[in-house]
């Protein structure tokens, strides 16, 4: 029987060579936080500051995300949080086809095993790969989706603006806030309800 644990997806994660990214990447981003969380967060890749210390959303974006998980009474220590790829892609590009596949079976056993109620997924690709594993249909950009509580089964998913985005476009700061505030609302819905089994 085969025994799986977030120990050994880190492991393996660190010794990767399924995609070329280990070969410009410093430090993988595995995942951090609460192992028995009710939400977590997907992003798409690290970035420059989640390379160099191998901690997912540590940099700019990483503050923006704390203050939004403020707003929405949440805390770092009660949340996942982890991304598409594990590796950064050079000068931040979008991550490609190839490394998707190739990564994503690493987040596909983070997901069982954490097994959350909620999913935020954190900008465009994150969103695509999660709600078409749920095979929602015509999936459009985060422009139409974010905020929105899609439900499938007993799972919720929730498309949020990427944090990244108030970095350059400070007004986008306002429309994070209420959608973070949405999953505070959808918290105290399930708040009685047993964990979802993948």
């Amino acid at each position: 029987m085969f025994f799986d644990s977030l120990e050994k997806i880190k492991e393996e994660v660190l010794n990767c060579r399924r995609c070329s990214l280990y070969k410009t990447r410093k430090n993988p981003v595995v995942g951090e936080g609460n192992i028995k969380a009710k939400i977590i967060f997907i992003g798409e890749a690290p970035g420059r500051n989640e390379d160099r210390q191998g901690v997912p959303f540590c940099g700019k974006a990483g503050k923006i995300l704390d203050e939004l998980l403020e707003a929405a009474g949440l805390k770092r220590e009660e949340i996942y949080i982890t991304n598409i790829l594990k590796c950064r892609p050079p000068n931040n590009r979008d991550p490609e086809e190839e490394e998707i596949a190739s990564c994503t079976p690493f987040l596909d056993r983070q997901l069982r095993l954490i097994s959350p109620k909620i999913i935020c997924c954190l900008g465009n690709f994150s969103t695509r790969y999660i709600m078409g594993n749920f095979d929602f249909k015509n999936i459009s950009g985060i422009s139409r989706l974010h905020g929105k509580v899609f439900y499938f089964k007993e799972i919720r998913v929730i498309p949020l603006y990427h944090p990244a985005v108030a970095t350059y476009n400070p007004q986008m700061g306002k429309i994070l806030e209420e959608d973070f505030k949405k999953i505070k609302k959808v918290l105290e819905d399930e708040a009685k309800d047993s964990y979802i089994k993948w």
